[in-house]
């Protein structure tokens, strides 16, 4: 199993075998394409576009797709995703970053915002015309619109899903057998302020295990620095590591948070323990490896 980091500065960590850098966020910043590292865009979430623009926001019959509608819980801003215009940006953006010298290319935010989007008079009309029924034609939209990414990219190419094994098709319009058949691997983020709690993730992990058709990168959040949350999280990583996937990914701000992570697993000796009486084999690999770097 590889380790790795998801970070907002474009720097690589000794001791991680994947480095992925947020090149585009859900705010609208524009990154420089980081060299050596898989590149992680956000196409149809953008607040600052929605701000300049707020014709572009994804609509339904409560109102729109943006974190003030009382009506929904959005976490982001919303741009309609079948906007022509807008997919032109992203597009070009894909192709200009994967002309670069990247490792990889992952997109997030890629479909639609949940049930109930968008009914935009294209929208609406582009169903209509597609002869398909509402769930099937937002599934083939943003299936659509992967397969044109897709033909920009000569890396690995990787697409994040929302951690909803389920109602992922109905939600956002995500049909996991036919995306599969264009892409490298599924990014799965299962994010949390802190893992004390954690069979959630060795469930949906397992779920995810025998849904999807491709390598799994499962990611994990780990910006707060506070030891208990530390150490939760890594005995989360050695359960998820368990079930062989690809890569578990580690969320952090910086790469000294990276480094903090690494430093206390390798010098706490009750961890190690606890790895080797229970077989966790893949992330005693990883320790002894950071433990080169990292060790005192």
């Amino acid at each position: 199993m590889k380790i790795g980091t998801v970070i907002y500065e474009p720097t690589i960590v000794d001791g991680f075998d994947i480095s992925v850098y947020y090149s585009k966020r859900v705010d609208g910043v524009l990154g420089k394409p980081a060299k050596g590292m898989y590149n992680d865009i956000t196409c149809f979430v953008d607040a600052k576009t929605i701000r300049e623009r707020p014709e572009l926001v994804a609509l339904s019959e409560n109102g729109p797709a943006t974190r003030t509608n009382k009506a929904f819980t959005l976490p982001w801003d919303f741009v309609c995703p079948t906007n022509e215009e807008y997919q032109s940006d992203i597009l070009r953006f894909i192709g200009e970053t994967a002309e670069e010298d990247v490792e990889g290319v992952i997109l997030n935010l890629y479909h639609f915002p949940e049930e109930g989007f968008c009914t935009c008079d294209r929208c609406s009309r582009q169903q209509k015309e597609s002869g398909l029924d509402w769930l099937e034609w937002r599934a083939e939209a943003v299936t659509d619109f992967i397969g044109r990414a897709k033909k920009l990219v000569k890396q690995p190419f990787g697409i994040e899903i929302w951690p909803d094994p389920v109602l992922a098709k109905e939600r956002f319009g995500l049909d996991f057998e036919a995306l599969a058949e264009f892409v490298d691997f599924f990014h799965v983020p299962l994010s949390s302020h802190n893992y004390v709690t954690m069979y959630w993730v060795d469930t949906l992990t397992r779920d995810f295990k025998k849904l999807l058709k491709k390598p799994i990168f499962i990611e994990l959040s780990a910006e707060i620095p506070r030891e208990i949350e530390t150490k939760a999280l890594l005995r989360t990583v050695a359960y998820v590591s368990s079930h062989d996937v690809e890569a578990v990914l580690l969320l952090v701000h910086t790469a000294e948070r990276a480094k903090e992570i690494c430093r206390t697993a390798v010098n706490d000796s009750n961890y190690r323990g606890w790895l080797e009486k229970f077989g966790f084999e893949n992330m005693t690999k990883i320790i002894e490896r950071w433990e080169k770097i990292y060790g005192k």
